[in-house]
């Protein structure tokens, strides 16, 4: 068990879910909190991971930290988001088993689940057929991750629990028009098209001076050389929103508008993240006590004898195979593309058009996650999606003011 003097590493704090399950550990009175930033430590780099852990010795880790981004970035950087979660992840779970670490949380995705699994999708849903196309080397990278702390817990007796959060948005959310998630990416272009007609260039400017545009080899053919920020002249930064689908008083989104998605506040994510890390054991979940003994016998100390190979498989004969040990995290609702595209517009006061460009793909029609183990280890969500999307506006707006 965790005390309120225990050291927590925090990977990714600065991140939306990051950032987010700082402040709830910091509210809880948890103060003796790690964290650093991608330019202080490079999760990708084994040596400076190692070296970390050797200065700090955290007794907790959670990796929040991760490279993401929506549809379009994972089209365009496949070999990015494998390498460099994978990359991640393995230096963190390492490191982390190597140094004692007693207690890790790791953070997936539900895009790990099958394109076309049974809906809701129960945490058993996993690799039983095909993922979608346009997630799966992201998807494959958080498998993996997840397997790692499955695979630690059932050869080394430690205790590493992975769980799959929903499409989460909330403060501190990515808002870049190259990357963002699917929320923050509508948000920002439905504001940017209501700007462009009301004539705010003053908004405008800021807007782009807080999230300048880097562009990549498509846009840059469009524009030329160089970030689109507030200095830009107005031709070239309206040609760089139109080429992320952003017009006078009319907004282009990929797709049908016809897929279902889950959405979950970051700080009920944080909260869920929390309750996990302080009140459930690996034990918990595949319901054996003191499950270390089991796979390995106690010495007559009660330490665990690593080194023997009895009972390393995976597998307790009277229980069969023990597998998808992680923990979906969500609120069990769901609501099309398009709703959500009429709540963002009414929350920003937009009287435009929002279009639907059916040739770009729509990802996975479906994707609701069965919450019943969350529920059953005793959290449930409090935020509603309707009450969200005014929240995640109102936190944008501020932050263009900073």
């Amino acid at each position: 068990m965790l005390d309120k003097c225990s050291k927590i590493y925090v990977a990714g704090h600065r991140g939306l879910v990051g950032s987010a399950i700082w402040n709830n550990l910091k509210s809880r009175g948890y103060d003796n909190l790690v964290g650093r930033s991608h330019r202080e430590l490079d999760l990708t780099d084994q040596y400076a991971v190692e070296k970390f852990f050797d200065e700090e010795r955290p007794e907790a880790v959670v990796l929040a930290a991760a490279f993401v981004g929506g549809i379009m970035a994972n089209s365009l950087y496949r070999a990015d988001f494998i390498m460099q979660n994978m990359k991640m992840q393995c230096n963190v779970i390492s490191s982390a088993y190597s140094h004692g670490v007693k207690k890790l949380l790791f953070l997936g995705s539900t895009c790990i689940y099958p394109k076309n699994a049974p809906q809701p999708m129960k945490e058993d849903a996993l690799l039983t057929s095909p993922l979608e196309y346009t997630n799966e080397e992201y998807a494959i990278a958080k498998i993996a991750g997840l397997k790692m702390c499955e695979s630690y817990n059932l050869q080394y007796g430690t205790n590493y629990i992975a769980v799959m959060p929903t499409n989460l948005y909330g403060p501190n959310d990515n808002f870049h028009l190259e990357n963002s998630h699917v929320m923050p990416a509508m948000m920002r272009k439905v504001y940017l098209a209501k700007l462009i007609h009301d004539g705010d260039w003053h908004s405008i400017k800021v807007d782009m001076d807080k999230r300048p545009v880097n562009p990549d080899d498509k846009l840059r053919a469009v524009i030329g050389e160089g970030n689109v920020d507030g200095s830009n002249d107005r031709a070239r930064i309206l040609k760089a929103l139109e080429f992320y689908g952003i017009y006078d008083n009319r907004v282009v989104l990929w797709g049908t508008g016809r897929p279902l998605r889950e959405f979950l506040w970051s700080e009920d994510m944080a909260d869920a993240s929390v309750h996990v890390l302080l009140n459930v054991d690996f034990s918990d979940i595949i319901g054996i006590k003191k499950y270390s003994s089991v796979f390995y016998g106690a010495k007559a100390d009660g330490a665990v004898d690593r080194n023997s190979s009895e009972g390393r498989g995976g597998a307790i004969p009277s229980l069969g195979e023990i597998r998808n040990c992680h923990i979906n995290v969500g609120t069990g609702k769901e609501l099309t593309i398009r709703k959500l595209s009429e709540l963002v517009a009414k929350a920003v006061g937009f009287g435009g058009t929002v279009v639907f460009d059916a040739t770009k793909p729509d990802g996975t029609p479906r994707k609701l996650i069965d919450v019943e183990k969350l529920h059953r280890l005793g959290w449930t969500h409090k935020v509603e999606v309707e009450e969200g999307v005014g929240k995640l506006y109102d936190w944008y707006r501020k932050s263009l003011a900073e």
